[in-house]
């Protein structure tokens, strides 16, 4: 059954995030990554970590958010290439939307990790 909220690629959303070793979650924002088909077919959504705490050079997969006030974040933030997939009704509130731009950059991001 699919989800009752519809969720868009590009679209930030504060979630509990698992951390990588599974050992907890931390309540941060997150980019949806997958599809409007995927999102509106199926109960969870595919989802990137956002931070704030930026290293001085990016690793491979990861995004400067340009427009990050725009994009409903409270601090200059940056896509990790850490990817999951979480119900959807996990979702605490949505907080803003990618710009084109960024999307594009997300993107391409996410070439560099999966393909």
């Amino acid at each position: 059954m699919p989800a009752t909220t519809s969720y868009s690629f590009g679209e930030i959303v504060l979630v509990p995030f698992p951390f990588t070793d599974q050992t907890g979650i931390k309540k941060r924002p997150a980019v949806i990554v997958s599809s409007a088909a995927y999102n509106a077919a199926r109960r969870d959504v595919v989802i990137m970590a956002v931070t704030s705490h930026a290293r001085p050079v990016g690793a491979i997969g990861e995004v400067q958010v340009k427009d990050w006030k725009g994009a409903g974040l409270i601090k200059p933030s940056v896509i990790k290439a850490v990817i999951t997939t979480i119900e959807a009704s996990l979702v605490l509130r949505r907080l803003g939307q990618l710009n084109k731009q960024d999307q594009q950059a997300l993107r391409k991001a996410i070439t560099q990790i999966v393909c």
